[in-house]
């Protein structure tokens, strides 16, 4: 077993929780390689490092495994303290992998190197002012809606649970083929979350009266101008994502969200 092992380095986190799983894994037997030689690449850090990896090395084919050195880690697979457990799955080979939709982004403007695809979501926002964007989406060719607001949101099921769920949208189990839509801040108590197949392609124009806007890609923002077109539809590859034994998404809402827990 080969492993390389991807960080965030703008943002360092404890060194030596990095070094104790290092040495975990070579005591296992397990080679730390670089990328194109890795059976598996371990995220170490937050879930904002998770989808950086996710971007990089999903297009790629690699199986990601996520260790949380953050603070929640909702996406990530174990935590950075599990080191031991950790190394003994991926020597093992006693590890489930799971394959993640991620969307993809297709626009009329040069974006430069911008990476469109998203494991979470891709969000069209208003910039720095107090003026509301307007986006004309149509679904599979058909006219749906005019959404007026703070912006929209475009969710996978991975990333429902992100920045869908603080705007009020459903949270999606991670296998289901679909997508969420939800406003943001709508301005007409009308328009409300929707979901649909993951077969569908989403067109968006936007309109601003600041003339621009921010299109948001898993967190990374780039500004577009304003009438400039989007398309989003489903990648033309899988993340794999590899999870210890013992991982249920089920278990993870109960521990990350508290369901069912008695808070008096």
């Amino acid at each position: 077993m080969k492993v390389n092992i991807f960080t965030n380095d703008s943002r360092p986190f404890d060194d030596s929780r990095k070094i104790r799983l290092v040495e975990a894994l070579k005591a296992e037997g397990i080679e730390i390689t670089e990328p194109d030689n890795a059976d598996i690449i371990v995220s170490f850090g937050g879930d904002g490092t998770f989808l950086r990896a996710a971007r990089k090395f999903g297009p790629l084919g690699h199986i990601l495994l996520g260790v949380n050195a953050g603070r929640l880690g909702y996406i990530t697979a174990a935590s950075a303290d599990d080191f031991e457990a950790i190394a003994k799955a991926l020597a093992s080979g006693n590890f489930n992998v799971e394959c993640r939709t991620m969307l993809k982004v297709d626009t009329s403007e040069d974006v430069g190197d911008a990476a469109l695809v998203a494991l979470n979501e891709v969000a069209l926002l208003k910039r720095d002012s107090a003026s509301m964007i307007s986006s004309i989406v149509s679904l599979d060719g058909h006219d749906l809606a005019t959404y007026v607001g703070d912006g929209l949101i475009i969710s996978t099921p991975t990333g429902s649970t992100g920045y869908n769920l603080s705007v009020g949208g459903p949270i999606l189990e991670p296998s289901a083929p679909i997508f969420v839509i939800s406003p943001i801040a709508a301005h007409s108590l009308s328009l409300r979350p929707l979901v649909v197949a993951d077969s569908s392609t989403i067109s968006i124009t936007t309109y601003s009266r600041s003339g621009s806007y921010l299109l948001s890609v898993d967190g990374e923002s780039v500004t577009m101008p304003t009438e400039s077109h989007i398309s989003v539809g489903i990648a033309p590859f899988r993340l794999k994502v590899a999870y210890l034994p013992d991982y249920h998404f089920a278990d993870v809402l109960r521990r990350k969200l508290l369901w069912g827990v008695d808070k008096r």
